[in-house]
């Protein structure tokens, strides 16, 4: 299974936010839209960021709600880990283990396509090992 096949079961679907919004407005729309992680663009759809719900913890921990003033920017995970739609379960899966995160942003021709979470995978994971347990089971009934 590739990022190619869960995109094309989800949709491409990505929130995203631009770098200058203030950190306030980022929490508003993880709230909104209930995911975990907003994907930074600039105008072009490239990546610039990511902004996790660990990152809004972390920086109000540190600063408390002075920080909802701050540009995104100035939180964000600069340094993204992205993948493309060619990229299997497995490597995404061990990306975002070593990585210790749980959003892989897809590019495609350098912009932004669509967005793995770990939720993704698992679902992805837990179809495959049902797929091959029924195809044991048939196997073994016709054999």
């Amino acid at each position: 299974m590739t990022v190619k096949a869960i995109l094309e079961a989800k949709g491409h679907e990505v929130f995203t936010l631009g770098p200058n919004e203030r950190l306030a407005e980022a929490i508003r729309r993880l709230a909104e839209h209930r995911v975990g992680a907003l994907v930074i663009t600039n105008n072009d759809r490239k990546v610039v960021g990511i902004l996790s719900e660990r990152d809004v913890v972390r920086v109000l921990a540190r600063e408390g709600a002075a920080a909802l003033e701050q540009p995104v920017r100035a939180v964000m995970t600069p340094k993204v880990n992205i993948c493309n739609e060619n990229h299997t379960v497995h490597e995404i899966m061990e990306i975002m283990t070593k990585g210790r995160f749980r959003h892989l942003p897809v590019e495609k021709d350098g912009r932004l396509d669509g967005i793995v979470s770990i939720g993704d995978v698992v679902k992805r994971r837990i179809e495959d090992v049902e797929r091959e347990a029924e195809e044991m089971k048939t196997y073994i009934a016709t054999a």
